[in-house]
């Protein structure tokens, strides 16, 4: 559960987070430790000990008028106005802001085994969430504009041309590749962050919630996580698929405005060869979002594609499970996992959108506060 699943807030300003295990809540408190004194966070108020549930105590940060929209908020309001984008311009750039610091004081290059493991350790050992959604099983999906049936294993003997641009589709390398370069023992640059930076999990003004993967991060996971999450995850996969993780979280919850499609497709059964061209198109306000981002953090000198490769994989691949995606949408990931493995991908391609203008400007002014 997300520090930002929060339930209906209390006359006191506080809400309650409850955890599986005593070990999770004790866990998710010494996170938190680690972060109060460098970045804005809710204040823990209390470790309730009850015998039959376990339970941190955090401030309210919306009851108490601290905050009072989610950054997938106001990315939704500055899809609809352009009045909104200073303030989303603002939000991001002290996103990246804290994520520069976390590095400049704190940072210390270490094995990724010294990391917090949730997010990439854990999910790429060998057994883990990968091998079961995509080693241990081979998916069939049908691929867009055709009747043809294809298992994702079958896809990796065929050649692909996106967007003019010829590529391997082939989850088993990419999973193994991604294997050795996140090894245990090789060592990265690694601060104390919040370590999911995720929509629901940052607030405007900025406060960070969530903080069961608290603690030293990896920079190029983070960059990773937070550049995926504006392309991908935000607009597109988790309103898709995970629709109740929005409607629990986000203050507005408006519709998403980010519809990535395969436009054409053609398959050259004979040759064993896919030509297909896609768009990846945004509202403007997200579009806004990943440019800003990108500058923020990989921008003069800063986190580059060749740091991001590896950690980008485990969030296109280990998020949503596999066996949910329509054929159209699977397809669609698995390019972008490929363009993200390949050595000549620059940051600006991979992360290239196609915005659309601005639709309704009267339609957030109905449904939320005025921007600040």
């Amino acid at each position: 559960m997300s520090a930002s699943d929060r339930p209906r807030a209390s006359s006191t300003a506080t809400f309650y987070k409850e955890f599986t295990t005593r070990e999770a809540a004790e866990a998710e408190a010494r996170g938190w430790t680690k972060l109060v004194s460098r970045l804005q966070v809710p204040a823990l108020r209390a470790r309730p000990s009850l015998p039959d549930r376990h339970l941190l105590a955090y401030e309210d940060d919306f009851a108490s008028g601290r905050c009072d929209l989610l950054l997938g908020d106001v990315i939704a309001l500055a899809d609809r106005d352009p009045a909104v984008l200073p303030r989303l311009t603002r939000l991001v750039d002290g996103v990246c802001h804290d994520l520069r610091a976390a590095v400049a004081e704190t940072g210390k290059v270490v094995p990724l085994a010294e990391c917090v493991p949730a997010l990439y350790l854990d999910r790429i050992r060998p057994g883990g969430r990968l091998d079961r959604w995509y080693l241990l099983r081979d998916l069939s999906f049908t691929l867009p504009y055709t009747e043809v049936t294809l298992t994702v294993q079958e896809l990796a003997g065929y050649t692909v041309t996106a967007n003019g641009r010829p590529l391997t589709l082939n989850v088993a390398a990419s999973i193994d590749s991604v294997r050795r370069a996140l090894g245990p023992n090789r060592r990265w640059l690694a601060g104390l962050t919040q370590g999911d930076p995720t929509e629901p999990n940052i607030t405007d003004p900025l406060c960070w919630l969530d903080f069961e993967c608290a603690g030293r991060n990896t920079a190029a996971g983070e960059a990773a996580n937070f550049l995926w999450y504006l392309m991908a995850m935000g607009g597109w996969l988790v309103p898709r698929y995970q629709p109740d993780v929005y409607a629990r979280t986000l203050r507005l919850a408006l519709p998403a405005r980010t519809s990535p499609c395969i436009d054409h497709l053609e398959l050259h059964a004979a040759a064993r060869h896919i030509d297909i061209r896609y768009s990846w198109n945004t509202g403007p306000g997200r579009h806004a979002a990943i440019k800003e981002a990108l500058h923020g953090l990989c921008g003069q000198g800063g986190i580059g594609m060749d740091q991001l490769h590896a950690f980008l994989a485990l969030r296109i691949l280990g998020v949503i499970p596999v066996g949910r995606l329509t054929g159209h949408d699977l397809l669609l990931v698995l390019i972008k996992l490929a363009e993200s493995q390949g050595h000549t991908t620059s940051l600006d391609a991979f992360f290239t959108t196609a915005p659309a203008p601005h639709s309704d400007p009267g339609e957030w002014s109905r449904n939320a506060p005025a921007p600040a």
